[in-house]
This record gives C-alpha cells, structure tokens and sequence, in this order.
C-alpha cells in the first residue's frame, strides 16, 4: 500500500487538473509560491496542516473531504492488491471483516 506521502501529492495534481488549473493557478488561489505547489505535487515537500487546509479550500473542499479522498485512495489501492493476488495486513484485515 503506497503511504500519505505519495498519494496526497498525486491526489492534490489530480484535483488541480480536473479544475483545469495551472500550478500557478492553484497556488494564487491558495495564496503559496507557485514552486512550492510544484514541490508537494512531485512528493519533494510535505505540507503542513495550515498549507494542507489552504489547499483543500482552493480546491473547494474541507481538509477532512480532501484527506478522506486520501485515505479512499489507499483502501482503493489496497483493494487493486487483493484483487491482483498481493495481500498485505490491511488487505487480509478488510477480507476477514467483510466475511463477520
């Protein structure tokens, strides 16, 4: 399963280029440098919480909707594992749930 750390940056490009933003665009809108967007979209920078929350309301969202969709995207990749036959603890946890 692939960490925070590598789906948020994924997720926050995601989100800007459904908008059809630039990162210039997004980070006018989230009142950041531009190279700073850049730099947590390539995973290089991590933001913090204030920055996170800034995002998420240029993005439109609640920092809770934007880390959910995070956190969706895990259990989503967690459950392309199991299909394709790699099990890990959150995989084989998630199968015995659903059979209680």
């Amino acid at each position: 399963m692939s960490s925070v750390h590598d789906r948020f940056p994924r997720l926050v490009r995601q989100l800007r280029k459904a908008r059809g933003w630039s990162q210039e665009q997004l980070a006018e809108q989230a009142d950041l440098n531009r190279s700073y967007v850049g730099e947590i979209e390539r995973g290089t920078s991590a933001p913090s919480l204030h920055t996170a929350e800034k995002l998420a309301q240029a993005l439109d969202l609640q920092l809770s909707a934007l880390l959910a969709q995070c956190e969706r995207s895990a259990q989503g990749a967690a459950a392309g594992h199991a299909r394709r036959g790699v099990f890990d603890g959150y995989s084989l946890l998630s199968r015995a749930e659903s059979k209680e």
